[in-house]
């Protein structure tokens, strides 16, 4: 026969033990939430009509090859250009990085930039290689190029983002 002190002393520790798992649960949700929030601050700049525009000359800037691009766009021939260049750059690179960190969702990312991160890195790409052998660092914009990759392969699974 079970006696009453072995019965309460098991019932305390299931309650101990649901207890544990509600919190544990909880600090997890609390979590996502938090990075959702942090998610959808960041992108904020990307959303307004100053943020638009200046996506939309980045997208319309065009060159033929590298050197047509130096011509125009050059930093040391357009500053202007320069300035919305490293504007948006800079700030995919800091979106990139606080998403490798781990602080960022990515198809909130995604959804939320419409894919133009994604869209503006594959543009870009060839300028900032060129840049990075040039005028750069080697690692400069890694943090972008990553997250550009990983929404490559949030849209399009299986396709190799370097292609």
């Amino acid at each position: 026969m079970v006696d009453f002190q072995s019965m309460s002393i098991t019932l305390a520790a299931l309650s101990f033990i649901i207890a544990a798992i509600y919190y544990a649960m909880n600090l997890r949700e609390v979590a996502r939430n938090r990075r959702i929030t942090l998610t959808t601050t960041i992108l904020q700049p990307f959303m307004t009509e100053e943020g638009n525009r200046l996506f939309i000359d980045l997208w319309g800037m065009e060159w033929s090859n590298l050197e047509d691009y130096k011509k125009k766009y050059d930093h040391r021939t357009n500053p202007e250009s320069y300035a919305k260049r490293a504007a948006v750059w800079n700030r995919c690179n800091s979106v990139g990085m606080l998403y490798r960190q781990g602080l960022l969702d990515l198809e909130t990312l995604y959804a939320g930039s419409g894919g133009i991160i994604e869209v503006i890195w594959r543009k870009y790409k060839p300028v900032i290689e060129m840049y990075r052998v040039t005028d750069m660092d080697k690692s400069a914009y890694e943090h972008w190029e990553y997250l550009a990759d990983e929404m490559i392969a949030l849209r399009q699974p299986g396709i190799d983002p370097e292609t």
